[in-house]
């Protein structure tokens, strides 16, 4: 688990309206520049172990390419016909002009 912020990407490589999955500390980690604002959240959907990047980006919602299942990057909460277990969330900085994420839950 993510206990202190650790180094992912160059920030450059998430512009507006982009999502990248990351690998830090053994996790898979969705990064998403949300108009400026960066989010963190599991990047496996939990339904069929789709990567969420590969999806689609409405506002703070990801579709999933899957089967479409609708996440919400705020909460890490899933919609979907059956009960989906939520997603962790992870704080997200720009430092030093690279992306840095900390596990929130």
């Amino acid at each position: 688990m993510l206990n202190e912020f650790r180094k992912t990407i160059p920030a450059s490589q998430l512009p507006p309206g982009t999502m990248k999955t990351v690998e830090s500390d053994g996790e898979s980690i969705l990064l998403v520049n949300v108009k400026g604002k960066l989010f963190g959240m599991g990047a496996i959907c939990t339904h069929e172990e789709w990567d969420l990047s590969e999806g689609t980006l409405d506002g703070h919602n990801v579709t999933c390419a899957g089967h479409g299942s609708v996440w919400d990057l705020t909460t890490g909460t899933g919609k979907f016909d059956e009960p989906l277990d939520p997603e962790p969330l992870y704080e997200v900085e720009e430092k030093d002009g690279y992306l840095h994420v900390r596990r929130k839950r």
